[in-house]
């Protein structure tokens, strides 16, 4: 645990010491060469890496089973995907299903309703291959909004339309319902997307915004509001729940997915769903041996804020040539961590070459406060093929 200012030094200072310890030759050297001769050869059996998370905020002990048992489902169904032959961003979108399916995150299934009583989520999804992008903000009426994000990248990497027009990349309100429709997505009712767990939560929201309105006029009343809104959205609940992947060919992908805030206004469009701000997967290039998939939870740059509460999950890799006396061993070290600034953040994570997924919750030291503390912790994981 280290103080928010720190947070870039140990950044920098993990991902140095992980340098040190590989070795120079086969992992830094003739990167180009690596990368030239990978066009024409594939590896057989690296399969790939997924880490996921259940969100950055609060996971009760009591429901520890729950949280944990989710993302070892949504690690197991990532690796399924690559064990099939699936790249990277369909594997990174279907663990983001099962994520959204669980009534114990915020995210699709069980999200957080709004002001109005409604659920209207956030989505986005980057194939760090094409670069390209796909999001979704203040989604009504879809079980799993990944899917529309994912479904408008790919129709994005078609090409241009009719008439030359740009496909969308980014849909919102109704649009985006609409537009997930038509292309063969079904729609759910909202009502059947609440659990009993998020409207016992709207009714108590609703609850306290009513004592505080009565209370106080004016600039009290509003911030009592708001200081309301942070309590049920701090540390108390769960955020935006994401996974970042990596396939047997090396490309990676990332991916989130939000209900947004508690009693959020109508509309609202959170960072989950920006270019850049709530996930981002790029791969490895000449200039740059190493590729990098992000996904945050919770909004850690907001400077107006007094405590900043978040979480992020992050995989970096890169390959690596052994020449061995009967064949070429090809493989790909990858590395991993998780941070966060709230009190606890539940985490998955599984290679092809693993029987189960490994979880874990991690949490800030007792006596420490959330958003003014930071927990940071993560491994390395080396994936093995063999090259033609």
């Amino acid at each position: 645990m280290i103080g928010l200012s720190s947070y870039a030094g140990v950044m920098e200072s993990l991902m140095n010491s992980a340098e040190e310890q590989q070795p120079s030759s086969p992992l830094t050297n003739s990167w180009s060469k690596i990368q030239e001769s990978s066009k024409n050869q594939k590896p057989k059996g690296v399969g790939g890496f997924v880490l996921v998370h259940a969100g950055a905020g609060y996971h009760s002990e009591s429901k520890a089973k729950e949280y944990k048992h989710v993302c070892k489902r949504a690690c197991q169904r990532a690796v399924d995907q690559l064990k099939a032959g699936a790249l990277a961003v369909e594997a990174v979108a279907a663990a983001l299903v099962e994520l959204e399916d669980s009534p114990f995150t915020n995210a699709g299934m069980g999200s957080n309703l709004n002001l109005s009583g409604e659920i209207e989520c956030d989505a986005s999804i980057m194939d760090g291959k094409s670069l390209h992008f796909g999001a979704v903000g203040a989604i009504s009426g879809i079980k799993n909004p990944v899917l529309v994000a994912n479904r408008l990248l790919s129709e994005a990497q078609k090409g241009k339309l009719s008439a030359g027009r740009i496909p969308p990349c980014f849909l919102v309100g109704r649009g985006a319902h609409d537009w997930a429709v038509s292309h063969g997505i079904p729609p759910c009712p909202s009502e059947k997307m609440a659990t009993k767990f998020s409207l016992s939560a709207y009714k108590r929201n609703k609850r306290k915004m009513e004592l505080a309105e009565k209370m106080d006029t004016g600039q009290n009343q509003t911030k009592k509001r708001r200081q309301s809104s942070e309590n049920e959205n701090g540390s108390g609940c769960l955020d935006t729940v994401g996974a970042v992947v990596v396939d047997l060919e090396g490309n990676v992908a990332a991916a989130v997915s939000s209900g947004g805030l508690a009693m959020k206004h109508p509309g609202r469009v959170g960072q989950a769903a920006h270019y850049g701000c709530g996930c981002w997967a790029e791969n490895a290039c000449n200039m740059n041996p190493y590729s990098t998939a992000v996904s945050t939870s919770g909004s850690p740059f907001l400077t107006s804020e007094d405590r900043v509460l978040g979480g992020v999950i992050v995989l970096r890799c890169c390959r690596c040539v052994e020449a061995q006396p009967s064949q070429n061993i090809q493989g790909i070290l990858v590395e991993f961590l998780w941070s966060h600034t709230t009190e606890s953040m539940c985490v998955g994570y599984m290679s092809a070459q693993d029987s189960k997924a490994k979880t874990h919750i991690s949490r800030l030291p007792p006596g420490t406060v959330p958003g003014q503390s930071l927990a940071i912790e993560g491994g390395v994981c080396r994936l093995m093929g063999v090259v033609d």
